[in-house]
């Protein structure tokens, strides 16, 4: 193998394909990123048995090749290279790469492409694709929500439901729900549910670019696999088994008070209140006051009993009675934090019934399970 590359580019591709690299690994060689001539480019792969991303970056390939060597290494040295041509040469049925930029020359040695784990190929099921933007403001605002502990492992995935032309986003951890539906830009032919890891989107949502329009999804249920295709990197993944709740029968179908506030002021009397609520087992306590001669309030507060208290107020525009409610700060201020819109509604039923965050103008809902306080 003999190629030429940026180290630009090379250092960009390690640095996708490394978010792959198993970090425990039972099989050695999954520590390692295989390199290989593909056509006019070089492919970089990496794969933890679970999941697999495949990267293309343009290259000058003068003899083919391909070769695993240990992903760190590879990638540490790499990243300190000045930007410069890399050199990237193999000698036939040699296992040692040799690379050169500018002054500095390496030696490492690999393991023949031949040993590393196939990366699968998943051409049934069915396929479809989704504009980049919205799928990327579709898993930031559903993968947190997501549990990450092991005990129950399909809360630890997102719920896929592909229909028609919608694809609807589901995650919960027993005490929050997210649910967000995006159009398909290809319809499907048979609906189709699947869990796909957590890991997995969050690890897509950082392969996409800005530039991107669309990407390809390929989904395999019998196998238990899914393809998501971009412009220059492919992801695999393995989807997990079982069955998720049937997460609509939590959603309050109605509410009694409902708030409409500004997301940014929301936010900022969330987290200042958080700040007094750490020793108050991170209570913050939510009061709708409707106009009564002066305008709606959304009274956001938290005490402890050793620290002190905080109350802030935001004006808002209030449909039904005065409302009370407490949630934990922290789900208050994940979700809010990966709001796009100006405006955001709280809608309540009972002080002990789940509250509901809906951001104005889109079909995007946030359930939260409230907190038992005295007032």
């Amino acid at each position: 193998m003999k190629v030429s590359c940026s180290q630009e580019n090379l250092n960009r591709g390690l640095g996708i394909v490394g978010r792959a690299v198993a970090q425990r690994a039972t099989l050695p060689i999954t520590n390692n990123v295989l390199l290989a001539t593909d056509g006019p480019r070089l492919k970089l792969v990496a794969t933890n048995l679970e999941m697999a991303i495949s990267y293309w970056l343009d290259a000058d390939v003068q003899e083919e090749g391909a070769i695993t060597v240990p992903a760190r290494l590879l990638t540490d040295f790499v990243n300190s290279l000045p930007n410069d041509q890399v050199e990237i040469g193999l000698p036939a049925r040699g296992k040692t790469v040799g690379l050169r930029c500018a002054r500095f020359e390496a030696r490492i040695t690999g393991v023949d492409a031949g040993d590393f784990p196939p990366i699968p190929k998943v051409e049934q099921g069915i396929t479809t694709s989704v504009e980049v933007a919205a799928l990327r403001q579709a898993i930031s605002q559903v993968a947190f929500a997501a549990a990450t502990e092991e005990s129950r492992p399909v809360l630890t995935g997102v719920d896929a439901q592909f229909e028609g032309g919608l694809l609807t986003l589901a995650a919960a951890d027993g005490f929050r729900l997210a649910v967000y539906k995006l159009p398909l830009a290809s319809p499907v032919d048979s609906k189709t549910e699947v869990i796909i890891p957590a890991r997995t989107l969050a690890e897509l949502n950082r392969l996409t670019g800005d530039g991107e329009e669309a990407a390809e999804i390929t989904v395999n249920s019998a196998k238990g696999q899914i393809l998501f295709r971009l412009k220059d990197a492919e992801l695999v993944s393995q989807l997990i088994q079982g069955s998720f709740p049937q997460y609509s029968q939590l959603i309050p179908q109605g509410y009694a008070t409902r708030i409409i506030v500004d997301v940014a002021e929301f936010l900022r009397a969330t987290k200042m209140a958080s700040i007094f609520a750490r020793d108050g087992s991170g209570i913050v306590r939510l009061l709708i006051s409707p106009d009564e001669g002066q305008k709606a309030r959304l009274i956001v507060s938290a005490r402890s009993e050793e620290i002190g208290e905080d109350t802030g107020e935001i004006d808002g525009e209030v449909e039904g009675k005065e409302a009370k409610i407490a949630f934990n700060g922290k789900y208050l201020t994940d979700v809010l934090g990966v709001l796009r819109e100006p405006k955001v509604a709280l809608e309540t039923t009972t002080p002990s019934s789940p509250g509901v965050i809906r951001p104005v103008g889109t079909d995007y809902v946030h359930v939260i399970m409230p907190m038992f306080v005295q007032w």
